[in-house]
């Protein structure tokens, strides 16, 4: 695997910044030898190692060799799920059934909130074991020179200023500089993105985390702990996430029912008050027992109990959903921040690529012919290797078979001083030949290219480059001595067959497709191109500068990153705030990734999309789990999370338009008839009756939007409030009905009734009522075009009507209602359900209107481009 090094020269390059950015390996300085004695000097070491009183003392200051971050523990987050706006309503709520000892109030108010932090507390469980998962990526052992001897120590143990032997097959300890030795071949793809493992030699600098593949080296401890490249990752990963859209939403809307029903409590107090003291002209303190009633009666009425349950239950049998697609859900709140996502980062490698090196076309040099090149290659490599370049040529070879023919005599590997592999063989003739491969320019220096052959060989080297393709130079020898050029083979890890479709598609939904990449900008280009992504990649240290952090991200670079078709020589700082950068600028975004060094973006963005074959510690940090490979699921999960959102939004429409309407017809009943028209037990009662069934909308038909969708509060609560409106006047208008009748002695002749039936009549009428509000609400059009309500969806609201009807006929928990107002009721409401369909088609015709115009000014000004 050592010999990825040979294409590195033919990777097109940049010159280095002066400074190298943070964990950064392209821009990596090798350092001489008066540079390490240097850093020696600098750790307060030396070659021969520290003593073990040095090391305790060192350990003392820096700590142990491990990743220590702080999270809050799993009772400070339980306790979290009992603290926002809408469990302090129904947490006052139940305060209040228990001050007035109201047993039935409290176990149902009670009952629902547990349930409420139970679920949530489980779902974030699931999605905090990031960190434990990068752990397990660190070496457990490791030899250290202490005392002038060496040693085999916990890696935990290890401090700057160490001395420790690494050699292929185990995994880096720490940061580290190499000191001594031939060479290291390094995969450190999972840290980096690099698609190749990497070839480091004396003066060269390792990452914690890092596995060797091939060779042995001494090294110096630089950094440990959190210190490390890998420890900055992991501490990204703690810090990383951002509140899901979801949350800030039902907490905008907690706060609008809070702020509504304070004022609309301290009414009915004032009121109250008013008539205990000035109009009876006395105060009891049975009052203030009437007055804690009515509060409660209201404070029940104004917490959408239910809400939490209805959307987890929802968003849960959407996961199963995607679970079908292939698509793993491991935090519920990602599904909705799927369906808003506007901006996809994707990683490379791996991703929108095979992870495949693929031979291009050969390229002959003089009378060789491509099959010559490429048998010379592959004679020049070992075939049980895993490396991926001899693996590549191997595989090129049309009959494998010939490959038997030689016999091997000697093989020299690839080192980073040669830049070179290579082999002398018997061939079928019985003749001893010899091929070596490798960087271009070793190649070419071998075989002593005339000033003129030099110049096309380069330039042919230089236009592969250009194209993002790495090379490698092929030659022969019969004597060993005098070397001919044959060619060179042109190496690309291919896009996915299905990548190019996946992206149109994505845009066709209205999703902006970002390369993110560890390799350089031009290898990313190419491959840019080819998906039709654009060719506007950047290097991103270019673009956040040395100073930049997490923490801070200049508007510049921000709006650098939004109009970027893509980023190369990416770390996972870079990840990071490219993420953060988007979110800043108001995108909603996506991130895929497979590696270690994906798993702080991951966590960051508003849904991290672990691809198949992803390590622990990405799929731990991200929301979404990818089971099949490229790209491809993600279009599916889109549409299915975008129908999941329409399914939400139109029970959120639904539920704060009933919970206003019982609101204010609890104030506006008491305040006109002094009469309170509701109990808390049939509000809650209501509640469940309404919410139960609506659990069924996880399987409603809905129109998928063909853009992203997200929070609209403005248009969340202006609905809302409208319908909400509209159904206060239908339910205040029953409550009028029925004392009219009340008043009319001929009605009253015939059927009789006092001021509970008129409760029962208004409980049936916000039960009827309430489920086709839902009908008119789940659609934008009228309710008379599809898309219909599901079977399910059906079912279910039918069979709660009809339990309903029969609570309210048999009297139970309430005064029975005859069949005839039971008739009454349900005919108002179904004229009523016509009237609110007309109003709402108006509504969403002229806000989709001037939402249409808003577009077109903002289309014609245009995006802000830096210059």
């Amino acid at each position: 695997m050592a010999q990825s090094a040979a294409l590195a020269a033919a990777a097109p390059t940049e010159a280095p910044a002066a400074k190298p950015a943070a964990g950064s390996s392209s821009g990596a300085v090798r350092l001489d030898a008066a540079a390490i004695a240097a850093k020696f000097t600098e750790l307060g070491a030396s070659p021969k190692g520290l003593t073990a009183a040095e090391a305790a003392e060192r350990q003392a200051k820096y700590g142990p060799n491990a990743i220590v971050a702080h999270e809050d523990s799993r009772w400070e987050k339980l306790v979290g799920y009992f603290w926002g706006p809408i469990p302090w309503m129904i947490e006052a709520a139940a305060l209040l059934s228990l001050i007035r000892q109201d047993w039935p109030d409290f176990i149902v108010v009670m009952g629902l909130l547990i349930y409420n932090a139970i679920v949530g507390f489980w779902q974030d469980s699931k999605a905090a074991s990031a960190l434990a998962a990068l752990k397990k990526g660190l070496a457990l052992k490791a030899r250290v020179l202490r005392d002038n001897k060496w040693m085999t120590v916990d890696t935990a143990a290890l401090v700057p200023g160490d001395v420790v032997s690494v050699a292929g097959g185990e995994t880096l300890p720490a940061d580290l500089l190499l000191i001594e030795g031939k060479y290291l071949s390094v995969d450190q793809a999972a840290l980096t993105g690099e698609s190749l493992p990497v070839s480091k030699a004396v003066g060269d600098s390792g990452y914690s985390g890092s596995i060797v593949r091939q060779g042995t080296m001494t090294a110096l401890v630089t950094a440990t702990g959190n210190a490390t490249f890998f420890g900055r990752t992991a501490k990204l990963v703690a810090s990383a996430g951002a509140k899901s859209h979801a949350e800030k939403a039902v907490i905008q809307m907690g706060d609008f029912l809070i702020i509504l029903s304070a004022a609309l409590a301290l009414v009915l107090v004032v009121a109250q008050v008013h008539r205990d003291i000035i109009a009876d002209g006395h105060w009891e303190w049975q009052h203030a027992g009437a007055i804690v009633q009515i509060v409660l009666v209201l404070l029940v009425a104004s917490v959408p109990v239910a809400t939490p349950a209805v959307m987890s239950v929802t968003m849960a049998l959407g996961a199963l959903a995607l679970s079908k697609q292939q698509a793993i859900v491991s935090r519920l709140s990602a599904i909705e921040e799927l369906a808003g996502v506007d901006v996809l980062c994707s990683d490379k490698t791996g991703t929108l690529t095979l992870n495949q090196l693929t031979l291009q076309a050969p390229i002959p040099w003089g009378k060789a012919a491509p099959d010559d090149l490429i048998l010379g290659a592959a004679l020049a490599s070992q075939r049980q290797s895993d490396d991926a370049i001899d693996k590549a040529v191997i595989a090129a070879v049309k009959d494998p078979k010939v490959l038997d023919g030689y016999k091997s005599v000697d093989f020299t590997p690839f080192d980073p001083v040669s830049k070179k592999t290579v082999a002398s063989v018997t061939g079928p003739d019985g003749k001893t030949v010899h091929f070596a491969k490798g960087a271009p320019q070793a190649i070419a220096a071998q075989c002593g290219l005339s000033e003129a052959d030099a110049k096309g060989y380069f330039d042919a080297v230089e236009t592969l480059a250009r194209s993002g393709t790495r090379a490698l130079g092929v030659a022969r020898s019969d004597d060993g001595k005098t070397w001919t050029l044959l060619g060179l083979l042109p190496m690309l890890d291919p896009p996915r067959p299905d990548a190019a479709e996946t992206i149109a598609r994505a845009k066709a939904l209205g999703v902006s497709v970002k390369m993110v990449t560890g390799d350089d900008v031009a290898i990313g280009g190419e491959i840019s191109r080819q998906l039709g992504l654009g060719d506007h990649l950047l290097v991103a240290s270019d673009v956040f500068g040395q100073d930049s952090g997490p923490e801070h991200i200049a508007i510049d670079a921000a709006r650098a990153v939004e109009v970027a078709d893509g980023f190369g020589r990416v770390f996972p700082e870079h990840k990071f705030q490219i993420v953060k950068a988007l979110q800043e600028r108001g995108h909603i975004v996506a991130m895929t990734g497979d590696g270690v060094n994906d798993a702080p973006a991951l966590k960051q963005a508003d849904c991290g999309v672990a691809v198949s074959g992803a390590t622990d510690a990405a799929r731990s940090a991200a929301a979404l789990i990818l089971t099949a490979p490229g790209l491809s699921t993600i279009i599916n999960a889109i549409m299915e999370a975008r129908a999941i959102f329409e399914r939400i939004t139109s029970y959120i429409y639904y539920r704060i338009a009933m919970t206003l309407n019982i609101m204010l017809v609890v104030v506006l009943v008491y305040l006109v008839y002094d009469f309170m028209p509701l109990t808390a037990i049939m509000i809650v009662v209501m509640a469940l009756l309404d919410d139960i069934p609506i659990m069924t909308i996880a399987y409603d038909n809905v129109k998928v939007q063909d853009s992203p969708v997200r929070w609209n509060m403005q248009r969340i609560l202006s609905f809302s409030t409208i319908m909400g409106i509209m159904a206060l006047v239908q339910s205040f208008g029953i409550v009028m009905l029925g004392m009219f009748w009340m008043k009319s002695p001929e009605l009253m002749a015939r059927l009789p009734m006092d001021l509970s039936h008129i409760q029962t009549m208004l409980f049936l009428q916000l039960c009827a009522g309430g489920h086709l509000l839902f009908f008119v609400s789940r659609v934008q059009g009228t309710l008379f075009r599809p898309p219909y309500p599901s079977l399910p969806v059906l079912a279910a609201v039918m069979g709660t009507q009809i339990f309903a009807i029969f609570m309210c006929a048999f009297g139970w928990f309430m005064p029975a209602l005859p069949w005839l107002l039971i008739g009454v009721v349900w005919a108002y409401c179904l004229v009523w359900t016509l009237v609110m369909d007309l109003v709402k088609v108006i509504y969403f015709r002229f806000v989709n209107a001037r939402e249409r115009r808003m577009s077109l000014i903002d289309a014609s000004i245009g995006p802000v481009v830096p210059g």
